[in-house]
């Protein structure tokens, strides 16, 4: 079975209240976080800055460090399953303007309870149970 690789963020950025995290509309229809495969060369980190500036036009962002959770799951593309792994990061941007790419149809920034439930898929919720109880953890 084929096997991919990719890296992604929880990206998230501070208000007077509480933190917004940001949201993308893929054109699947599913609402998820940034994610992308690994190319030949980069580490996770690279890709995950690379697949932030392509998919949202954000180019600052800082990585919150000691937050690094994987997931796993299979997807069908073109009739054959694929067993994809995706590495998340925890990233804080201050900026607040996105410029989507292609393979979105719209995004929101939300609070915590908003996204939880915006999410589409439950190993998404569950990254980000993990991220919003991180920054809870390391506030100020």
């Amino acid at each position: 079975m084929p096997r991919e690789i990719s890296a992604g963020a929880v990206i998230f950025r501070r208000t007077k209240s509480d933190p917004e995290f940001l949201v993308l509309h893929y054109e699947f229809g599913h609402w998820d976080f940034v994610k992308g495969n690994i190319e030949k060369g980069e580490d996770e980190k690279e890709t995950v800055k690379r697949e932030i500036e392509e998919e949202t036009g954000i180019a600052r962002v800082g990585f919150v460090d000691g937050f690094r959770e994987t997931i796993k799951y299979l997807y069908k593309w073109k009739g054959q399953n694929i067993f994809k792994i995706v590495i998340f990061y925890l990233v804080e941007t201050r900026q607040k303007k996105v410029k989507l790419s292609y393979e979105h149809i719209g995004y929101d920034w939300l609070p915590y309870q908003e996204t939880l439930q915006r999410l589409t898929f439950r190993n998404g919720k569950e990254v980000l149970k993990k991220a919003n109880k991180f920054i809870e953890g390391h506030k100020g």
